[in-house]
């Protein structure tokens, strides 16, 4: 089962789980998941090979969806389901492989398209990191930064290391292996037919206008927005747009 960070209690609303993207973290999510956990349970898991869940040699999206299935069954019903970026992707192929357990989708900038661009460099940066001069997180963001210009990137990918142990507690290795099926969208036959919002930032081109026909494709019933200040992080760049966006679509008339 997956490490999964538990924020306030079952309540009238259907629970909320909150998939982080590529090198995240349930607890990258924690501010957010607070303020929604007022309308009842929101469950924030470590997907595999990130956090402190298990490490795994397969990290295609079927198996991410069965473990996300795993997970909310063990709560008793569907849930809503947010993903945002490669958890965005996962939260996807749980729709449509398991509708019966996923109430509303939020789909937070990204599509169900393979994309060109390759995240590989931001391993080799991690990988570069001589962990045995890590005595704190700064120590690391120092290493990291003749690799990565980005402080903001640095003190991301820093969230990710365990100092006590010297580690990192992503598996860059499998990771690494995987990198196409992440960038990916497997080939599956279905569409999910509940309510679903496909929430992009205004400076991100990560959902673009060519990519609707795909959406609509699979998610009939697919709606959009903008947030117009924000990048791909959307939920870093504008937390207080975003969760509202979350709230509105999710408390709205079935």
């Amino acid at each position: 089962m997956l490490h999964t960070l538990r924020h306030g209690q079952p309540g009238a609303a259907s629970p909320l789980v909150i998939v982080h993207g590529l090198f995240g973290s349930g607890r990258n999510w924690g501010v957010i998941a607070r303020r929604l956990s007022d309308r009842g349970l929101v469950l924030a898991p470590d997907l595999r090979n990130h956090g402190d869940s298990f490490r795994s040699d397969d990290h295609s999206y079927p198996a991410l969806a069965a473990d996300l299935a795993a997970l909310i069954e063990a709560e008793g019903g569907a849930a809503d389901v947010l993903g945002h970026s490669m958890g965005g992707k996962a939260a996807m192929v749980l729709a449509l492989t398991r509708p019966d357990l996923v109430r509303r989708l939020i789909v937070a900038d990204i599509a169900p398209v393979a994309y060109g661009h390759s995240q590989m460099p931001f391993i080799e940066a991690m990988r570069a990191v001589d962990l045995d001069r890590v005595e704190k997180r700064s120590d690391a963001s120092a290493q990291l930064a003749a690799h990565v210009e980005d402080p903001a990137l640095q003190a991301f990918f820093t969230q990710s290391l365990d100092l006590a142990n010297r580690r990192w507690k992503l598996n860059l290795d499998a990771l690494a292996r995987q990198m196409p099926l992440i960038l990916g969208f497997p080939e599956i036959a279905a569409q999910f037919d509940g309510p679903t919002l496909f929430l992009s930032g205004g400076r991100s081109d990560y959902v673009r206008p060519e990519h609707r026909a795909a959406i609509r494709a699979r998610f009939a019933r697919a709606r959009f927005a903008r947030l117009p200040a924000a990048g791909h992080w959307l939920h870093a760049d504008a937390p207080r747009d975003f969760e509202a966006s979350v709230r509105a679509f999710l408390d709205a008339p079935a």
